[in-house]
């Protein structure tokens, strides 16, 4: 294992330096992202109001957080199994399952509001956070090993 890993050292780096990219998103997440989500959801928002907000300013800054960690997902991706069909299916789940998770999301924010906190706490948290790609690393391994 440890001669594979020396012999693919390029490799390794480059994984690295996509995860500490996803790190550097979620750390730098309240200068490049209009989400005033973000403080509500860390104090105590089950008793508290839903925060005003722009709709269009949310939908995009959500879209532009999901569209930059899908692309270092897919790096990763990429890096991990140096298969391009993986990536472009794996594309294809990212572009899939924003379409449903957006649409759920503003659907809660707008005909149930403050009632169902906790979903939209869940639906938000796949939305801004690279969920998926701990999902379909292990997923695209099993089906690798399989074939």
């Amino acid at each position: 294992m440890l001669n594979k890993v020396l012999q693919n050292k390029k490799t390794v780096f480059i994984l690295i330096f996509l995860v500490a990219s996803l790190a550097g998103v979620r750390a730098f997440e309240k200068q490049l992202f209009y989400d005033p989500f973000l403080i509500y959801f860390e104090g105590d928002y089950l008793n508290w109001p839903l925060p005003e907000f722009n709709a269009f300013r949310l939908f995009l800054s959500l879209l532009f957080r999901f569209a930059l960690n899908t692309l270092i997902s897919l790096g990763i991706i990429y890096f991990l199994f140096k298969e391009i069909e993986m990536v472009k299916f794996a594309a294809f789940l990212y572009v899939f399952f924003f379409v449903i998770l957006i649409g759920t999301y503003f659907f809660i924010l707008y005909f149930y509001g403050s009632q169902n906190n906790l979903v939209l706490f869940y639906v938000r948290r796949f939305l801004i956070q690279p969920l998926f790609v701990i999902l379909f690393i292990p997923a695209f391994y099993y089906q690798k090993q399989n074939k």
